[in-house]
C-alpha cells in the first residue's frame, strides 16, 4: 500500500536504507511472469537503481514487490516503467465512475489531485465535459470503495459505483481470479504439448527399443518422412506452449540477466535447431553426427510446464492462510437505520450503526455490547478454543462466531480498522518481507546463472575436443543437460515458501508475525526479558489471604473493610471491595467521616463501627497492636504481597494480603523456554522483595526490579551487551513500547481487538504468555524449513550439475539425458514447496487440553515440525 510507513526499529537491518528516505512511501504491487530466483533479483535490482527508492523487497513465492520511495523523487508511474523495462508485467487495473459537483476545471484538478494522493494510484484523468473520472490504479494496494472515498472527501459525489466491490476481500479476490486465469492457460498449454510430444516420443524411442518395428518403419516410411512428422509437432510444441520461455528469457539474456527461462529456452533451442539442421540441412554435419533429438526438445518444454503446473497448484496451497482468514468476515450484516433493520453489504456499515447478532452467526464488524448476551468463540483471533461470555458493554470483534444467545451492539471499527483487517495486513506483511537469512540465497542467485552459462559452454568445449565419437552429438546433450538442471528456481522459492506458511500458520495460532525477520531473530534469541506487571501477572491487585482474631469471621471483616474501602480509588481499595461483592458480604451500608492517609492507610466509620484499614505502623500509630497476626503478615511480604491491618473500634480484627496474582500459565511459559535453552529475565517497576517472590516462584533467572518506564529500555540494552547477545522482550504493548522496540524481537501481549502495536515485531492475539514458547517453537520450526529447503536447493546444483556435465562419464559411463535433467528440475521445486507446505502440521507445544482454558505441560517433542 502506498502509505507512510513506521520507521524502522533502531537494530533494524533496514536502518540505512531508509534514513536515506525522507517523507516515505510504500508502494506495493504485483509482478507477473517472474519464474526463478534471478527473475526477482532482476525486478528488485531494477527497482532499487531508480532515483528516490530507499528499498525494494521482491518475492517470488507471493510474486509482489513492495518499494519504499520519496514521492517528491520519484512516482509510482517511474515505478512501473522500471518493472516493465526490466521484461516483467505489473499488475495494474483501471476503474471508472461518474463525478458530480464539478462545475470548472479547478473542479477536475482538485479531483485529479485527491485520487493522485490516494493509496495505490498509478494515474487519474478526470473529464469535465463527460464527468467522468479514470484511474489506473493497484489492486494489491487499493480498491475502488476507497477511491469512491476520496472522491468524496473533496467535496464531490459519484453517480454511481463503478462496480465497485461490495466486499473488502476483493482485492484478494481479483488475485486469485488472477492466478486462475494464469493456471487455466498452464494447463492448457501443458495439454497441448502433451498431446504433440507423446508422438514425437514413442515414434523416436520405442522404434530403438523394438528394432524389427524400427526396420519395417524405415522400408514402409523412410527416416525423412518420420523425422519430418517430429518436426511439424515439436515446432508447435516449440513455439506455441514454449513460446513463454523466449517472451521472458530472450530479452532477460539480452539484457545480460539471464534466468531461468533463458536456460530453458537455450536447452530446448539446442536440441530443436541441432535437429532442425539434421533434417534439412544434414551435409553440414559430419555423417555419424546426423541425428535429431525432436523427442528432447519438446519432452523439456513440456516436463517444465508440468513442474509449473504443479508448482502452481502447491504454491496456491502457501496463500491458504490470507484466504481462510479473509473468508473469516461475514459478508452482511444486519443493522438499524430508521427503526428498521435491514441487511446490508459489511462493507457498508458505518461506525455508530446498530448491528443485531443472532445464534449462529459471524460478528461483521468491531463494536461495543448494547443489550443482550451469548458466548463467542473467538478462536479465530486468539487461537484459544473456549468460548468467551459476552455482555453489555464488552468489546465483539469482526469474523468470531456467535454460538448461542443474541445481542445487539455498536460498531465502533469497520472495513481496515477491524482487527481481523489488520491481522490479514500484518500476515500479508510478513509475507511479502524477507528474512535476513534470504540474502544468502539472492547472493548466490545473483552470480548462479551466469556461472551455469560458463559452465554449460566449457561442457560443450571439452566434449568437442575430448569427447568420443560422435562428439557433436555428446557436446550437444551434456552442455544442454546442464543448463537444465542448474535452474535456481527452487533456491528462489526456498525461502520466502516457508515464510509464507509459518507466518499463516502462525496468524492461526493466535501469533502474528508482522514481518519475516521476526520468524528468524525469535529463534536466534539468547535471553527473554518479560516485564511483570500484565504480561507475567494479571495486573489488576486481587485479595488472596483473609486471616481473621479472635471471634471475627471472613464474612465480618471483609463487609466492613469493603464499606470502607468503597470511598477509595486505590487499586488496593478495588481488590477489597471486589471481593466482598463477589463473595456476597458487601451490604449498601455507608462509611462517613472517610479519611485517607498516604503511606499509611484509611478510616471510617462504617455501621456505627470506627474502622480503620492500612499498614503495620498505622496500627501502631492507632494503638491497635498488630503483634498476634505480625509474624504472618512479614511471611506474606516475603510471599510478594501487600499486607493490610483491619482494626476496628481500636482493636486489631483481621490481616488482608493483595497481590497483583500470576497469571496462569506463566510458569509452564517459563518451563518451556528453560527446556530450550533460553535464558528468562524479568523488568519491573515493582519493590525487590514483591519482585524477588515472583522470580523465585516462576524460576526466573534474572531480575532488574524498580525500574522506572524509561529505565526500562536502558535494562534491555545491557542485556545485549553492546550488541553481542540478541534479546527479545514481552510486554503489554502500551507503556512498554520503548522496550519493545529497542530490543532485536519485540513480542506485544494483544487484546484481541488492539492488535495495531506498532513497535512490536510479533503480536500475542489471546494476551497469554503461553504463546512465547509457542512462538519461537513456530520460528524455530520455520528456520529449519527455510535451512532444510536451502541446503537441498544448493546441493541438489552442487551435486548435479558435474554430473550433467559428464565428469564421470569416463569411470561410470553415466550422462545425463536433457529430458531427465527437465524433469529432476522440476522436482526440485516441487520437493522444497513440499517441504515447506510441511509446516501446515506444526503443533504448538502448549496444547489446550480439557476445554477450561488449561494446556498441557512443556512437552517439546516434535513441536520443530522437522
Amino acid at each position: 500500500m502506498a502509505t507512510p510507513r513506521q520507521a524502522p526499529k533502531p537494530n533494524s537491518p533496514d536502518d540505512g536504507a531508509d534514513a536515506a528516505v525522507g517523507s516515505a512511501k510504500e508502494f506495493h504491487v504485483d509482478v507477473q511472469g517472474m519464474t526463478c530466483a534471478n527473475c526477482s533479483l532482476r525486478v528488485e535490482t531494477a527497482l532499487k537503481e531508480q532515483s528516490g527508492v530507499g528499498d525494494a523487497a521482491v518475492n517470488l513465492a507471493t510474486e509482489q514487490a513492495r518499494v519504499n520511495y520519496d514521492p517528491a523523487v520519484t512516482t509510482p508511474q517511474a515505478l512501473l516503467a522500471a518493472i516493465e523495462a526490466s521484461g516483467y508485467e505489473p499488475v495494474t487495473d483501471t476503474f471508472e465512475v461518474d463525478v458530480t459537483g464539478m462545475t470548472c476545471a479547478n473542479c477536475v484538478a482538485r479531483v485529479e489531485a485527491a485520487l493522485d494522493d490516494a493509496d495505490g494510484v498509478v494515474e487519474a484523468t478526470v473529464n469535465l465535459a463527460t464527468e467522468r473520472a479514470t484511474v489506473r490504479y493497484l489492486p494489491s494496494a487499493t480498491e475502488p470503495r476507497a477511491l469512491v472515498r476520496a472522491i468524496e472527501a473533496a467535496g464531490y459525489g459519484v453517480a454511481d459505483d463503478g462496480g465497485a466491490p461490495a466486499s473488502a476481500a476483493d482485492a484478494d479476490a481479483r488475485r486469485k481470479e488472477r492466478r486462475a486465469r494464469e493456471g487455466a492457460k498452464l494447463r492448457r498449454d501443458l495439454w497441448l504439448a502433451t498431446a504433440l510430444t507423446v508422438p514425437v516420443f514413442l515414434l523416436s524411442m520405442v522404434p530403438m527399443m523394438v528394432p524389427p518395428l524400427e526396420m519395417w518403419l524405415m522400408e514402409t516410411v523412410g527416416r525423412l518422412p518420420q523425422w519430418l512428422f517430429m518436426f511439424v509437432l515439436a515446432t508447435i510444441v516449440q513455439f506455441g506452449p514454449g513460446r513463454r520461455f523466449y517472451t521472458t528469457g530472450w530479452p532477460a539474456l539480452r539484457h545480460g540477466s539471464p534466468d531461468m527461462n533463458s536456460l530453458v529456452m537455450l536447452g530446448s533451442s539446442a536440441a530443436y535447431g541441432y535437429s532442425l539442421v539434421a533434417t534439412f540441412a544434414p551435409g553440414v554435419l559430419p555423417a555419424d553426427t546426423v541425428h535429431v533429438y525432436y523427442e528432447a526438445s519438446a519432452a523439456i518444454i513440456t516436463l517444465i510446464l508440468a513442474g509449473k503446473w504443479l508448482e502452481h497448484l502447491t504454491k496456491g496451497r502457501t496463500s491458504d492462510a490470507i484466504r481462510s482468514l479473509l473468508d473469516l468476515q461475514a459478508p452482511t450484516a444486519r443493522i438499524e437505520r430508521d427503526g428498521t433493520w435491514i441487511e446490508v453489504p459489511t462493507d457498508e456499515v458505518e461506525p455508530g450503526d446498530v448491528v443485531q447478532v443472532r445464534p449462529g452467526e459471524r460478528v461483521p464488524v468491531d463494536g461495543l455490547v448494547l443489550s443482550g448476551g451469548s458466548w463467542v468463540d473467538e478462536s479465530m483471533l486468539t487461537g484459544e478454543p473456549n468460548p468467551v461470555a459476552k455482555g453489555e458493554g464488552d468489546e465483539v470483534v469482526g469474523g468470531t462466531v456467535n454460538k448461542t444467545g443474541a445481542f445487539r451492539f455498536r460498531a465502533t471499527k469497520v472495513g481496515a480498522d477491524t482487527a481481523l483487517a489488520q491481522i490479514v495486513r500484518m500476515v500479508e506483511e510478513a509475507q511479502g518481507s524477507k528474512a535476513p537469512i534470504q540474502a544468502l540465497a539472492d547472493r548466490v542467485v545473483a552470480v548462479f546463472v551466469p556461472v551455469v552459462l560458463a559452465i554449460a559452454a566449457v561442457t560443450f568445449t571439452v566434449w568437442m575436443f575430448v569427447g568420443p565419437e560422435p562428439r557433436l552429438t555428446y557436446a550437444l546433450v551434456a552442455a544442454t543437460a546442464v543448463l537444465l538442471i542448474a535452474c535456481p528456481c527452487a533456491m528462489g522459492l526456498a525461502t520466502p515458501v516457508s515464510i509464507m506458511v509459518g507466518s499463516g500458520q502462525g496468524a492461526h495460532m493466535g501469533v502474528l508475525f508482522r514481518k519475516a525477520a521476526a520468524l528468524q531473530q525469535l529463534r536466534e534469541a539468547e535471553i527473554l526479558v518479560f516485564d511483570k506487571t500484565g504480561t507475567l501477572t494479571k495486573g489488576a491487585p486481587e485479595l488472596t489471604d483473609v486471616v481473621t482474631t479472635g471471634t471475627w469471621t471472613r464474612a465480618e471483616v471483609l463487609a466492613l473493610a469493603g464499606a470502607v474501602e468503597r470511598e477509595s480509588e486505590h487499586p488496593i481499595a478495588r481488590a477489597i471491595e471486589d471481593a466482598a461483592t463477589r463473595e456476597g458480604v458487601a451490604d449498601d451500608a455507608l462509611a462517613f467521616d472517610f479519611e485517607a492517609l498516604p503511606g499509611f492507610g484509611v478510616r471510617a466509620n462504617a455501621n456505627g463501627r470506627d474502622v480503620a484499614l492500612g499498614a503495620e505502623r498505622y496500627m501502631r500509630q492507632l494503638g491497635a497492636d498488630p503483634t498476634p497476626l505480625e509474624q504472618r503478615g512479614r511471611a506474606l511480604a516475603d510471599g510478594g504481597k501487600t499486607p493490610l491491618y483491619l482494626a476496628v473500634d481500636g482493636e486489631l480484627a483481621a490481616l488482608f494480603a493483595v497481590a497483583d496474582p500470576i497469571k496462569e500459565g506463566s510458569k509452564e511459559a517459563i518451563e518451556a523456554l528453560h527446556a530450550r535453552g533460553v535464558r528468562v529475565a524479568m523488568v519491573t517497576g515493582d519493590n525487590a522483595r514483591t519482585a524477588a517472590a515472583i522470580a523465585a516462584e516462576l524460576g526466573i533467572d534474572d531480575v532488574r526490579a524498580e525500574v522506572l518506564p524509561g529505565g526500562k529500555v536502558d535494562a534491555v540494552k545491557a542485556f545485549q551487551n553492546g550488541g553481542r547477545t540478541t534479546v527479545a522482550f514481552v510486554g503489554d504493548g502500551i507503556n512498554d513500547a520503548p522496550a519493545l522496540a529497542t530490543a532485536d524481537v519485540g513480542v506485544a501481549l494483544g487484546t484481541g481487538t488492539d492488535v495495531a502495536i506498532e513497535a512490536a515485531d510479533v503480536v500475542l492475539m489471546s494476551g497469554d504468555v503461553r504463546g512465547v514458547p509457542n512462538a519461537l517453537a513456530l520460528s524455530t520450526a520455520t528456520l529449519n524449513n527455510i535451512r532444510q529447503n536451502l541446503f537441498w536447493a544448493f546441493i541438489y546444483n552442487t551435486l548435479l550439475i558435474p554430473v550433467a556435465a559428464g565428469v564421470f562419464y569416463p569411470w561410470l559411463g553415466v550422462l545425463l539425458s536433457p529430458i531427465l535433467a527437465a524433469a529432476a528440475m522440476g522436482l526440485s521445486d516441487l520437493f522444497v514447496l513440499g517441504n515447506a507446505l510441511r509446516l501446515r502440521g506444526f503443533e504448538p507445544p502448549l496444547r489446550a487440553r480439557d476445554g477450561a482454558g488449561g494446556f498441557t505441560g512443556t512437552e517439546l517433542a516434535g513441536a520443530a515440525g522437522s
